[in-house]
């Protein structure tokens, strides 16, 4: 089979041929339809888990895709060839990603069975970024009224954020160049700021003095300065959601402000749940570009750059 692998750290993608994994017991083999880049994956190239969990290399990259149960293995009880399915491949102890024609997953794994009429391309856009999107939303408990500025909202989770904390009747602060801030309104931002022509929170604090409820930030890094900036936009107690592990709770508990460091792990249910929403239109899903899988090495050190408007995924 066909797939994309780093040979070590740091290493840059490369397309070669691998064999065909056999699904061992309790897994299942799928023909992949599509796969979804995250910037997950080349952190996981870069080493963010060397020093926590064994790898194997060659290491196929990915970790979100879609596709057919082509078959499974002994003991598998929920699945059978023929289910179209999507969730999360990773496995590097095993050396297993998405980027590739076929992929293995455990019965028991964060996978799901998807709906007839979802294209495999918007399925495999949702894993990581939806399901992220979806429990930070959870997690900021939002009412109807309460204002939150998602940050870093032109991205797969920012604009999945946008319109769950929109269907909560919230009042959604974007953060979004011209470019992309019409797009953003139609999915349920109210507010839309331009952080190229003046600060963030110089924006949002001059539209909302009184300060506000809840910032998602998709951003700001560990020790990067920008996070402080976002606390001060809060009202006692607001909440400050960080993707990047930037927030220090007991910082923000001394100035009543929960801070949450999330870590996205779906479940099946959630899974079912988002694709269903999907399939319904109630969740809508940009596709920013669609490459063959011989183009993906080259989309990934595009999509590295940063200028990313939606979802980039990978045909198979």
């Amino acid at each position: 089979m066909k797939a994309v692998v780093i040979t070590g750290f740091g290493a840059g993608p490369l397309l070669t041929d691998l064999p065909v994994p056999e699904p061992g017991p309790g897994e299942l083999l799928v023909r992949l339809h599509a796969a979804a880049l995250n910037p997950f994956d080349w952190k996981v190239a870069d080493g963010a888990l060397k020093n926590v969990v064994e790898h194997r290399f060659p290491l196929v990259m990915g970790s979100d895709g879609a596709g057919v149960v082509e078959r499974v293995g002994p003991g598998v009880n929920l699945f059978r060839p023929g289910d179209r399915i999507y969730g999360q491949f990773m496995n590097v102890r095993h050396g297993r990603g998405s980027y590739a024609e076929y992929a293995v997953a455990s019965e028991d794994g964060r996978i799901a069975r998807i709906p007839d009429d979802l294209p495999f391309s918007v399925a495999a856009a949702l894993p990581t970024a939806s399901v992220t999107a979806y429990q930070a939303i959870e997690t900021a408990r939002l009412d109807t009224g309460h204002v939150i500025l998602v940050n870093g909202a032109s991205g797969g989770v920012g604009q999945s954020a946008v319109q769950f904390a929109a269907n909560e009747g919230a009042r959604v602060l974007a953060t979004a160049t011209p470019d992309i801030a019409a797009h953003l309104r139609d999915l349920g931002a109210r507010e839309t700021i331009d952080f190229t022509t003046a600060p963030t929170g110089d924006q949002v604090l001059a539209a909302h003095p009184d300060g506000i409820d809840a910032v998602l930030d998709l951003i700001t890094h560990p020790g990067g300065d920008g996070i402080d900036a976002l606390a001060g936009l809060l009202k006692p107690g607001g909440i400050l959601i960080s993707t990047n592990y930037a927030a220090d709770p007991d910082a923000l508990a001394a100035r009543e402000i929960r801070g949450v460091n999330l870590s996205s792990s779906p479940t099946r249910a959630e899974l079912e749940a988002i694709a269903d929403l999907a399939a319904a239109g109630r969740l809508r899903i940009t596709i920013d570009t669609e490459v063959p899988l011989p183009d993906a090495p080259a989309a990934v050190t595009d999509a590295r750059s940063g200028h990313v408007r939606g979802k980039r995924i990978i045909r198979l």
